[in-house]
């Protein structure tokens, strides 16, 4: 499993964490050429060099507003007032894939949720001042492309060292951490204190809470690679945001051919239900990326038939599985069991059969064969089109492999 993990010993803003992302391995021109889908080339230009900051190198990426036009402080005014109908327009528009703009969009809405809340306001109401700012579009814009360029499995973070003392706003001069900086890092752990600035900005904090499945200061994977943000400020400690990119959770035995991985298995009882709609579930939590479902038919109290929905999945795809189970079924609760899969080594390949070519997963142990099965999506595709049984297909295809193996 491919993990991201956040060290915030300095906190985290947006300019950091594109630095970190950056210096990790994302290319930069890429993300220029993403971020410029969003058609506000005219209102900034971006700038990535290395730099050092208390003889750390790292990236360090100054996002600036441009001036180039006689009604610009108009528009900088305009640009840096925006609400969340202006930005989620801006987004939707431009030619950014799907994924890349649900990942930011969910970004603006915790600082839109923490800023109507702070203000008492409604969601659509509140402007977003400096981070409605073109700046803070391209800071989280570029998080979610950096993200998604790095196809993590897993995202952690440590707990989030916010500074201390008073910063001045748009509101006039609040303390630190500011009130919407708090109310996005609501649940998570955070240290204070440790220089007198504030080293946790509300971009940074959103995307914490935002990506990050889990806050822990223990570090359980295999570092692989790691980068450095470098910040603005001249502190006493170093102004960089740290991030590691390590493997966690499968564990590869090539001796014995076995592969281990920690899963969960999410599971409930429904015994008022119209049966229906299982059928619809359980392709809706496949979609989510659930790795199994099934029913078991079971007896509860005051001898009441139900049925127990057991879920088999991975962590980071826990949270869109239960949107499913508490948004479709009559549930009020789930149960969580955490599970370790011991799975052989397996391998695809393509075996040829009179009918066309057939996919097959083959399972080793101890280095050898001892398993193998034809893909059911292909053979059942081939028993419709030539329209013969689908146990002839299967046949066929196991005629295939015998026919290879006697061949080596």
């Amino acid at each position: 499993m491919k993990v991201l993990y956040y060290d915030c010993f300095c906190g985290i803003s947006g300019d950091m964490n594109l630095g970190a992302l950056i210096d990790l391995g994302v290319d930069k021109e890429y993300l220029i050429k993403e971020l410029s889908k969003l058609k506000l080339d005219t209102e900034f230009e971006i700038q990535i060099k290395k730099d050092l900051k208390k003889g750390i190198s790292g990236t360090k990426v100054d996002v600036n507003l441009s001036h180039h036009h006689d009604q610009d402080h108009h528009h900088e005014q305009q640009s840096s007032h925006r609400n969340l109908s202006d930005i989620e327009k801006i987004i939707n528009d431009s030619s950014l894939s799907e994924k890349v703009k649900t990942i930011s969009l969910n970004m603006f809405m915790k600082v839109a949720e923490a800023e109507a809340k702070v203000h008492g306001k409604s969601l659509y109401e509140v402007h977003f001042h400096e981070v409605g700012a073109t700046d803070s579009i391209i800071d989280f814009v570029g998080a979610a492309v950096c993200l998604d360029y790095l196809k993590i499995d897993k995202i952690m973070a440590s707990s989030v060292q916010v500074g201390g003392g008073f910063v001045k706003c748009a509101h006039g001069i609040i303390p630190i951490p500011a009130p919407a900086t708090v109310e996005i890092l609501l649940g998570i752990p955070i240290k204070s204190g440790i220089v007198p600035f504030e080293t946790t900005t509300p971009t940074g904090a959103a995307i914490l809470a935002a990506n990050v499945e889990v806050f822990t200061d223990k570090i359980d994977f295999s570092v692989e690679k790691i980068g450095y943000g470098i910040g603005h400020r001249d502190l006493e400690i170093p102004n960089v945001l740290r991030v590691y990119l390590g493997e966690e959770g499968e564990i590869e035995n090539i001796d014995k051919g076995e592969a281990r991985e920690e899963q969960y298995i999410l599971e409930t009882n429904i015994d008022d239900m119209n049966p229906e709609i299982f059928g619809y579930i359980e392709e809706k939590l496949f979609e989510k990326g659930a790795l199994d479902v099934f029913k078991t038919a079971i007896w509860m109290k005051k001898s009441r038939p139900a049925i127990k929905l057991s879920i088999l999945v991975k962590e980071q795809q826990e949270i869109d599985v239960l949107d499913v189970i508490f948004r479709e079924t009559t549930v009020l609760g789930i149960r969580k069991h955490k599970v370790e899969k011991i799975m052989l080594q397996r391998d695809f390949a393509q075996v040829k059969t009179q009918y066309g070519e057939v996919t097959v997963k083959n399972a080793y142990y101890q280095g050898e064969i001892i398993k193998y099965k034809p893909e059911y999506e292909d053979c059942k595709k081939i028993a419709k089109e030539k329209n013969i049984p689908l146990a002839k297909v299967y046949r066929e295809v196991y005629k295939g492999i015998e026919g290879i193996k006697n061949d080596q």
